[in-house]
């Protein structure tokens, strides 16, 4: 199967993916430039909106015209309603989030610059994720495949071995997190996807190739790539055994706030539908593309009709990198 025949062209029936961890009610403010100290500094846009890794990679999903369900936990209260209610209405099947009882729900801060850089601060009550329901291969069977972030350690760890188990897809968001979680979810995921500073931590080194070298030794029965913002993408071909690297679109950044969640959301439903590897990360580059050209977080996701005309336009080459 092509990209052609997925992203346009020719509709498959929508595959169905599952996607765990956060939840979060954002408020996002909009300033001209970041703070540099004390004082009072003035918005001149704010929005409210429920995302969160998962929650905002189900959102591309969904976008893009996939079936997508959310496992998450939400507190007892009215954020945490609130979070469910938005999440439902952008097409988010959330029937598997759990209220966890004397919970607070997530919330966070977020300050958006006009060069797109944002700054987050962010609250999680810890006993939202204390406890895991089983997961096992039969409750994953009617998925496509799963896709996991680093929020919810022990539910996400649980759903990777089910979906190895039914042989499903199991995509992980190796972004930054406590120490131990990657370590303990990457050797149960089919597919690994970094972010730049949790793979730096993780391989000790800042040189991208080198990065990705390292990371597929320590993982080396996953598809190993990882996220370099404006500087691209680069993964370890398995069947070349070189790592490549996708320069990433030319754009101006207004909000980067969710880039990377649209990217693996993408990356999931494209893995899901069989498309070949270079064309998954040419259609999850692009659309982590699109979104940062909106202000408002995961809002700035595309449609896959938006996603096809810009990747009809956009004609990159992945080179292999000598390390």
């Amino acid at each position: 199967m092509t990209l052609a025949t997925t992203i346009d062209g020719i509709r498959p029936k929508p595959r169905h993916i599952l996607c765990v961890g956060a939840m979060v009610l954002d408020t996002l403010f909009r300033v001209r430039t970041m703070p540099t100290g004390q004082g009072k500094i003035l918005p001149y846009d704010m929005l409210q909106i429920a995302e969160g890794m998962a929650s905002s990679a189900a959102f591309a999903i969904a976008r893009l015209g996939g079936r997508v369900s959310l496992w998450g936990a939400v507190g007892d209260d009215e954020t945490g309603a609130r979070i469910i209610r938005d999440l439902s209405a952008s097409g988010i099947e959330t029937g598997g989030v759990l209220r966890v009882a004397d919970a607070r729900s997530a919330v966070s801060t977020i300050l958006i610059d006009d060069n797109g850089e944002r700054l987050i601060v962010p609250f999680y009550d810890q006993r939202l994720h204390d406890a895991a329901r089983p997961v096992t291969a039969a409750d994953i069977a009617s998925f496509d495949a799963v896709m996991v972030d680093v929020r919810w350690p022990k539910l996400a760890l649980q759903t990777l071995l089910a979906a190895r188990e039914a042989e499903k897809p199991a995509v992980l968001d190796g972004d930054v997190a406590p120490d131990g979680v990657i370590e303990m979810l990457a050797p149960a995921a089919s597919h690994i996807v970094f972010s730049q500073p949790a793979a730096e931590r993780l391989a000790g080194t800042t040189d991208p190739a080198s990065i990705v070298r390292i990371l597929k030794e320590r993982f080396c029965h996953a598809f190993v790539s990882v996220t370099l913002g404006e500087r691209g993408s680069y993964w370890f071909d398995d069947t070349t055994t070189s790592v490549r690297h996708l320069v990433a679109p030319y754009i101006k950044a207004v909000d980067t706030l969710a880039a990377g969640d649209v990217f693996h959301g993408t990356f999931a439903l494209a893995i899901a539908e069989g498309v070949a590897i270079d064309d998954v990360m040419r259609a999850s580059s692009m659309a982590a593309a699109i979104k940062c050209q909106t202000f408002g977080g995961r809002t700035g996701a595309p449609t896959r009709e938006e996603l096809a005309e810009a990747l009809a336009n956009w004609h990159p080459i992945a080179v292999d990198v000598a390390i």
